[in-house]
């Protein structure tokens, strides 16, 4: 699991913003800050909780925040869309990002074997880890301010 202060891995996942489309982190580092919000699943309680804060409550404006989940990216769309989430989705179903950042939990219903572990991770300008939370179980969200002072340590 990258620790602060480790180069960021990368990964190429499809991203969901109106289109879906493919996506590799490496080409979009360097710009400005990087958060990934990996979460469970989709149409979730607790993610729903916490991807409509980072719509309502987190200022991402100097910064690109990608909620990242092993859903399908088509039910991202319907998702991002449903509750009109104004950044992009990366769907993860190959789970190539969710092992890049060894947060995978394991999941053992609906079919489902593996989903996202629910943490944070800031990257700044330089491709570099600044910041890293992780979830103590499903329920628990990351605390927004301290993301936002992350973001703003990192620009």
């Amino acid at each position: 699991m990258p620790d602060i202060g480790d180069d960021a891995p990368t990964f190429d996942a499809s991203i969901v913003d109106g289109d879906i489309e493919s996506f590799e982190l490496s080409d979009h580092l360097g710009d400005e800050p990087f958060v990934l919000a990996f979460f469970p699943a989709a149409f979730s309680n607790t993610c729903t909780d916490e991807m409509e804060a980072f719509r309502d409550e987190f200022d991402h404006d100097g910064c690109t925040l990608l909620g990242v989940s092993t859903d399908l990216p088509h039910a991202l769309e319907a998702y991002r869309v449903q509750y009109d989430l104004p950044f992009a989705l990366v769907g993860d179903p190959d789970h190539r990002a969710i092992e890049a950042y060894d947060v995978i939990e394991e999941f053992e219903r609906y079919g489902v074997d593996t989903v996202a572990r629910r943490a944070i991770f800031v990257i700044d300008t330089d491709g570099v880890v600044t910041y890293r939370w992780l979830a103590e179980h499903s329920g628990q969200e990351p605390d927004y301010d301290e993301v936002a002072e992350a973001v703003e340590s990192a620009s």
